[in-house]
């Protein structure tokens, strides 16, 4: 016979196991794309948006200007670039900043099932915040 304790542990093991499970997975892909990104990049591979001989007289220009002369764009406008070599490392960070949103989002279920609605709002809270923080909608001021 289980008793409530027991049977909350093991609710409390599979939450976390499955967190750990998807968060592992994200930070793996994150990491390889990262990587191989890099390593495309500096062995030439992958074109880059900014070729590496520009490089030398931008990086003492104020961003203002570097972001004119080399038609880089601000805010998610990298994604239309994410295929250039100097580009590419953006998307292993946005995979890492973004990993824990798939384990967020796993364990919203399993707390429904069992109605823990406070755990499932706290999860939903975090994952608007999250969202709305990568989209820009709660920048500082800028």
């Amino acid at each position: 016979m289980k008793t409530p304790t027991s049977e909350n542990t093991q609710l409390q093991k599979a939450e976390a196991n499955l967190y750990a499970l998807l968060l592992d997975w994200g930070t793996r892909v994150g990491l390889l794309v990262l990587v191989f990104g890099f390593a495309a990049y500096v062995l030439g591979f992958i074109t880059p948006h900014v070729s590496l001989d520009q490089l030398p007289q931008l990086w003492s220009q104020p961003v203002a200007i570097y972001l004119q002369k080399t038609d880089t764009p601000t805010g998610w406008g990298w994604l239309v670039h994410a295929g250039k070599g100097d580009m590419l490392n953006l998307v292993g960070i946005a995979i890492l900043a973004g990993c824990s949103l798939p384990p967020l989002l796993g364990l919203i279920p399993l707390y429904l099932k069992r109605r823990d609605y406070a755990y499932a709002g706290i999860c939903a809270a975090i994952i608007l915040v999250l969202v709305l923080a990568a989209s820009g909608v709660l920048s500082g001021g800028h």
